[in-house]
């Protein structure tokens, strides 16, 4: 009977000594903690972005940002590549940085009075 009780005392002992916590922890398994969301990035309208905005685009340099700006307005991103302004490869690196923005609607004008 005296070696069990001193059993029971030598774990009562040994579990107040642990860390607090690891009991706890024991059986589940280790979760990785949330991935932290990405830094939301600012995409570049191609419609209204000016040469040095547009050159920051990897792959764009002088002559491709000329090319974009001289070739405006674009209804769609896809047209870069579309109309061949830039390379399919180089749209596919930055399609996901860039937007082609409409310009607002302007109001129809009143009919002109006789």
């Amino acid at each position: 009977m005296r070696s069990r009780f001193l059993l029971a005392l030598g774990l009562l002992a040994a579990l107040a000594g642990a860390p607090s916590g690891a009991l706890a922890q024991a059986g589940k398994p280790a979760t990785p903690p949330p991935a932290a969301p990405a830094p939301a990035t600012e995409l570049i309208d191609i419609n209204t972005a000016d040469k040095a905005k547009l050159m920051t685009l990897d792959g764009i340099g002088e002559a491709r940002s000329d090319a974009i700006i001289k070739g405006r307005p674009y209804r769609a991103k896809n047209e870069l590549a579309d109309k061949g302004i830039i390379p399919q490869a180089v749209y596919d690196k930055i399609k996901e940085q860039i937007i082609a923005r409409q310009p607002a609607a302007k109001p129809a004008a009143p009919p002109a009075k006789k």
